[in-house]
């Protein structure tokens, strides 16, 4: 239903799994492993020119704050002034909120198209959307660009001791097309891969909302909406990584974390790229300034002249 995201994600895999697989090993565990933190930084790489007009956009939405809170109580009694006011300010300073979410909505097929692919390297499952393979049969099918050889990789591969396609709540049905792969794996070995990983996913997404909130007010907000959301970013989204992570294979999880850590890493790299340019209008009339100004022991130049020549001499009475 969704090739048209399926087979780039799994192609993208596909390349850099090759890559890793010929310095590791095509079985090698931390071979996929990097193959799809890889993957993460491949579409953030892409993602770059759109987090950078998120942030710019963020950035901006914090200096008309202050604008927005004196629109707001201005108009209080008037919701659609309000909204058009708003509406020509946010047009008058080349604003557009829009630019804010594009980067979550261009990522969230990648994440689905990502777990579906992944998912589908075993369909021994007979839950919503799986075929109830058999083990055998399984081994023996293509997963979109991968071939049945590589379905047979991705199954033998083991990070840590634990394969990368399971999550903590695989059932024993679906654990059981891993007997000729590398033997059945244990719930424990699963969990002692999963859990850290999604401890350091929990916090990393932690201090990524904490990263981006360092730049706004530090007062109270007053509006509830904005506390809302706050409390959902710092406390609600990583408690839900730890919640969901059970149900996570651990190859899910590795996304996760790579996309965390680059997501750290970027908004530290942009906002100080952003600093920069910012302060080069500034530093720019500083060298202007500089650079008209008479060098010492030197008498300035009156540019200025009169527009007539000669000055007239006042008449006399």
């Amino acid at each position: 239903m969704l090739d048209f995201v399926y087979y780039p994600v799994s192609a993208i895999l596909w390349f850099w799994h090759k890559a890793f697989g010929a310095l590791l090993g095509p079985d090698n565990g931390l071979a996929w492993a990097l193959a799809v933190v890889f993957l993460v930084f491949t579409v953030r790489i892409l993602l770059l020119r759109i987090v950078f007009e998120q942030i710019r956009t963020a950035r901006r939405m914090r200096e008309l704050q202050p604008r927005i809170d004196a629109l707001r109580k201005t108009y209080a009694g008037d919701r659609r002034r309000e909204a058009i006011e708003m509406r020509k300010l946010q047009k008058d300073h080349g604003f557009d909120p829009w630019k804010g979410y594009l980067p979550i909505l261009v990522q969230a097929p990648v994440f689905l198209g990502l777990y579906h692919v992944l998912r589908s390297f075993n369909r021994t499952g007979t839950g919503w959307g799986q075929p109830g393979m058999s083990p055998e049969a399984n081994a023996a099918t293509p997963n979109y660009v991968f071939s049945a050889t590589d379905v047979q990789s991705f199954l033998t591969a083991r990070l840590f001791g634990a394969p990368i396609s399971a999550a903590i709540t695989t059932p024993d049905s679906m654990l059981a097309s891993f007997a000729s792969f590398g033997g059945i794996p244990t719930t424990a070995a699963i969990a002692a891969v999963a859990i850290p990983l999604m401890l350091i996913a929990g916090l990393a997404t932690h201090f990524n909302a904490r990263a981006s909130l360092a730049g706004q007010n530090s007062e109270p907000a007053v509006d509830s909406q904005a506390a809302i959301m706050k409390n959902l970013m710092l406390w609600v989204f990583p408690l839900g990584v730890l919640a969901s992570g059970s149900f996570l294979v651990i190859a899910i999880l590795l996304y996760l974390v790579g996309n965390s850590v680059w997501t750290y890493g970027q908004q530290h790299v942009i906002s100080a790229r952003i600093d920069r340019q910012k302060a080069l209008p500034a530093t720019s009339a500083v060298e202007r300034r500089v650079a008209a100004a008479p060098r010492p022991g030197v008498r300035p130049v009156n540019s200025k002249k009169p527009a007539g020549g000669k000055k007239r001499r006042g008449r006399t009475k």
